[in-house]
């Protein structure tokens, strides 16, 4: 079946935030300093302790690249786990100027892992997000910017996911990337053999074809997730875009589906929705369409 034939369009809300990636943020006067990270900090652990039916509790975990900030809730080791990644956060003040601290201001990807029902949620930041600089001595700005999604940064993701996934042994796990969180998610899902389905929303899944779009720098240090498509194209995957995005034009995700070709690729259009909107809100109602793999007789 051709892939176009799994695109879809949902009416949904429309409420907008600021976009803090690709370097297309301005005026951030805030964002440098100490009580603006506090602040961060403070309204992540809010999203955390209201998420239903129980709070996320926030952690750290140690890989051998960065130390990761967490947020999890594991009441049921013996069912699957839904793992969020977070996006790029706050990476840049404007086009050419980069931030001295990526921490997410929304916290989208957290967002999205409150709104998750489930017995068993785990949410990831990315390196150098939430977690005190003095515990990752290696941070600094090219590591989210030029080099977000380098091999060293996606090794330490799945080690994480790794660990987190050892708690519920034996299970499979669902990953969910917001953003750049979704190119993570894709290339962590290409080293694994336990993922049992794929979804992103917003996902930046071709990261060249984007920058290029955007006219700002290539990463030649990082990895780029159309290129893994081929490699999860057997996992049953929604990505979600919207039309009204303007980071991450539907284009993307189109383009990542016919790479990946194959039965289990579903490209779901969210009218109306730009890309820091409120996806949270919906989640719940996203959360039920699930991924799967059309039979071949379809």
């Amino acid at each position: 079946m051709n892939f176009t034939s799994n695109m879809r369009r949902i009416p949904l809300l429309n409420l907008s935030r600021a976009f803090g990636s690709f370097g297309l943020i301005v005026g951030a006067a805030l964002q440098l300093s100490g009580c603006a990270a506090l602040d961060r900090d403070a309204h992540a652990d809010a999203l955390a302790a209201h998420a239903a039916p129980a709070p996320l509790v926030r952690e750290q975990i140690a890989t051998p690249q960065f130390v990761l900030t967490a947020w999890t809730r594991i009441t049921q080791p013996g069912q699957p786990i839904d793992v969020y990644i977070e996006g790029d956060g706050l990476a840049w003040l404007s086009r050419s100027e980069p931030s001295l601290d990526p921490t997410p201001r929304e916290a989208t990807g957290l967002a999205l892992a409150a709104a998750d029902p489930g017995p068993n949620v785990a949410y990831l930041a990315r390196p150098c997000q939430f977690t005190p600089m003095a515990l990752n001595p290696r941070c600094s700005v090219p590591w989210w910017t030029g080099k977000r999604f380098a091999p060293e940064v996606v090794a330490s993701m799945n080690d994480a996911v790794g660990q987190i996934a050892a708690r519920a042994p034996g299970q499979r796990l669902n990953l969910i990337g917001f953003s750049g969180g979704g190119a993570i998610a894709v290339l962590v899902a290409a080293r694994r053999h336990d993922v049992a389905t794929l979804r992103t929303v917003a996902g930046n899944l071709d990261d060249e074809y984007i920058n290029r779009t955007h006219g700002v720098s290539a990463m030649p240090d990082s990895l780029n997730p159309v290129d893994a498509a081929a490699r999860v194209a057997t996992i049953a995957q929604i990505h979600f875009d919207s039309d009204a995005d303007r980071i991450v034009t539907p284009e993307v995700a189109r383009r990542f589906a016919a790479a990946a070709g194959g039965r289990c690729v579903s490209v779901r259009t969210v009218p109306g929705m730009e890309h820091d909107g409120d996806w949270s809100r919906q989640w719940p109602m996203l959360l039920q369409i699930a991924p799967r793999c059309e039979s071949s007789n379809e």
